[in-house]
């Protein structure tokens, strides 16, 4: 059995789009974090826990008409220490 499949890792990741995304949009990027920065854009951030998920998210942000600027894989969060 590899890794994978017996441990579930989260990768974090920042998300930066043009323009500055009113706080209501928060609860629609559910466990991300969203910062309105000194240069015009939005950077979205937080766990996501597979492709399938960064994918969501992407598409989220099409459909409401964003403009991508960036997308960072930061780290990966895995099961706590014992």
């Amino acid at each position: 059995m590899s890794a994978e499949s017996s441990d579930h890792v989260s990768l974090r990741y920042e998300i930066r789009v043009v323009g500055h995304l009113d706080p209501r949009w928060s609860a629609w990027f559910e466990g991300l974090s969203l910062s309105l920065e000194n240069d015009g854009t939005t950077l979205i951030s937080g766990p996501i826990p597979d492709q399938a998920a960064l994918h969501g998210v992407l598409r989220r942000l099409r459909d409401i008409g964003l403009t991508l600027v960036s997308i960072t894989q930061i780290d990966a969060m895995g099961p706590a220490d014992t």
